[in-house]
This record gives C-alpha cells, structure tokens and sequence, in this order.
C-alpha cells in the first residue's frame, strides 16, 4: 500500500527542520525573510511532487519558505487570473515575487491579459511585475509590442521610480537594446541620460545592471559567438 503523501504540518515541520540562523540573516539582507536554503528546498518539493492542493494550503500560511514551496509543487496552469493578481498583491519577499512570476505566470493562460492589466495597474509593485512579464515578451515575443512606445515610458518614468518598479523598467530597456538593433541607440541614449543603476555594486565576472554597459556586453557576447 501507498504511504499517504505528508500534510500540511507535517510539510511545515520539515521546512522548520531546515531553518538555518545564517541563512536567514543573508536573506533579510535582501528582504526576504526566511532561512532555508534554495537547494533544500528543491530536494523537499522534488520529494513532494506535485501536489496543487497543498501549494495552496503553503500559500495561505503567508511566510515565505512555504510560499515558495507552494511554487514549486503547484500546479501552474490550475490558478485562475484572478487568483493570480491576488497572489502577486500579496507578495512582498522579492524571491517569491520572482519565482511567482518565472514558474507559474509565465505558464498561465492568462500571462497576456494579467500583462497588459499589471503595466497599468497604480500599485508600483503590481505594474513592476507587468514590466517583467513585458521584457519576457521583449526577447522572446515582441510581435504586437509597440517598442518606441515602452522607450517613451521608460524614459518619463524610470529615473523616478519606486525602486522594484525602476529595476524591472530598466531591465526593459536593456532587453530593447540588445535584442532590437535598430532601437538600441536610443535605448544607449536613454540610459546614459539617466544613469541608473551607474553605480549599483557589481561583482567580479558578472555584468553591470546600467542599462548601457549590460547592452554593450550582451551585443558583444552575440557578436563574438556569431563569428565563431
């Protein structure tokens, strides 16, 4: 006979299990308040399997390690559009904010329409999560985006915006320069303008955020693997 698949409780006892003071103290630093460790948390949800009811019951306890367990034993497509704008307007943990958004609102058939409702929505944090579903379409969709049009907003807003929604615009901007050629002069133009995140702390071997250093790297990366 089949063991019965653990229950909620007993879930958030081995999350609890996981818990390491250490973790915790550099995730806060970030903002996201819990101390298990993404590994730990793949190996449990691997464990788990999909289980769509008891990523709900994980979701509804409103911590963070649970919620982003929930996220990885979900069942993406089974949450409603509706469910979906609930959730992000009650997500604060930047990491739950992402993964929400890269394992199950790209997955929905609803990604378009909570796209297009986020961008306008007057909650910064909200319309933060409507730029990155816009840069996703920037890359690998742009069909239908009106692209001078984004620039436009990015050039008004960006320099002034709330910090989640200034880094999710600028990701748009850089999007727009590497991947859209004829666009990316402006999109240099706009970024050496405003000069945000100039001096955001970069490490060693990796890429700068500044919308026209990250540009600059990622079309030389493209040009360098083309000549090969």
């Amino acid at each position: 006979m089949t063991a019965a698949p653990p229950g909620l409780e007993a879930v958030l006892a081995r999350l609890d299990a996981l818990e390491d003071p250490a973790i915790r103290a550099v995730n806060e630093r970030h903002g996201d308040d819990h101390g298990v460790k993404l590994a730990g948390l793949r190996v449990l949800a691997k464990e788990l399997k999909t289980q769509h009811e008891l990523a709900r019951e994980l979701w509804d306890t409103g911590e963070t390690a649970p919620r982003l367990l929930a996220l990885l034993v979900c069942r993406p497509r089974a949450f409603s559009a509706t469910e979906l704008d609930s959730m992000i307007r009650t997500t604060s943990a930047p990491k739950v904010r992402d993964w929400l958004l890269s394992y199950v609102v790209k997955k929905s058939p609803s990604v378009e329409e909570l796209r297009v409702a986020w961008m306008a929505d007057p909650d910064p944090a909200v319309e933060a999560a409507g730029w990155a579903l816009t840069s996703e379409r920037v890359v690998k969709s742009p069909e239908g985006l009106a692209l001078p049009t984004l620039l436009d907003a990015i050039e008004a807003r960006m320099q002034d915006a709330p910090e989640r929604l200034q880094w999710a615009m600028n990701t748009c901007l850089a999007q727009i320069g590497i991947q859209h050629p004829a666009l990316r002069v402006r999109a240099l133009e706009i970024g050496e303008r405003l000069r945000v995140l100039e001096d955001y702390p970069t490490s060693p071997g990796c890429t700068s955020p500044y919308a026209p250093t990250w540009i600059a790297e990622m079309v030389r990366r493209q040009e360098t693997a083309g000549d090969r």
